[in-house]
């Protein structure tokens, strides 16, 4: 069995990226959201891979199965954002959430980053317990720094102290 490798985001996997996100908000979560709603998928060098930011993909077999960012929201903290995987390749077979989320963990201890901020939307029971398993403690909303975008879906709000490994 072979696990998704992540990479870091780049433009050749723009399409994919947009296809992905849209398919999951739209069909599963029948979330009124559209391309036009999100113009930081095209725009992901200049929103996301920036300061403390990044973005990156999961790939099996050349395909995009997953996507996590970070967004550089000053002060050392950073926005979880886009944390998208396949319905496919979710789940322990293949750990494609745990492998993206680690990813985007070790960049930011290897960045300073003393924070990670989420938010979310309440039917998305699943990224909750995935979250919560995973450190992050749901906060209110009134504990988020001002930098903070929320956005109009968010109604749930986690951070996340990253912890630098002491060699």
């Amino acid at each position: 069995m072979n696990f998704p490798i992540v990479k870091q985001y780049s433009n050749e996997y723009q399409a994919q990226v947009v296809d992905l996100i849209l398919h999951i908000q739209q069909q599963e979560y029948n979330i009124p959201i559209t391309k036009n709603d999100q113009p930081d998928l095209f725009k992901v060098k200049e929103f996301y891979q920036t300061g403390n930011g990044n973005f990156w993909v999961a790939i099996y077999n050349d395909k995009v199965v997953g996507t996590i960012s970070l967004l550089d929201i000053g002060n050392n903290q950073v926005a979880l954002r886009k944390m998208f995987v396949d319905k496919n390749y979710r789940g322990a077979t293949f750990k494609t959430a745990s492998l993206l989320l680690n990813t985007a963990i070790e960049w930011a201890k290897e960045h300073s980053v003393k924070v990670i901020y989420l938010g979310t939307t309440p039917q998305f029971l699943a990224a909750h317990r995935f979250y919560e398993k995973n450190g992050f403690t749901r906060i209110d909303p009134t504990e988020l720094p001002e930098s903070f975008p929320v956005l109009q879906v968010d109604k749930l709000f986690y951070q996340y102290f990253v912890q630098v490994d002491l060699k």
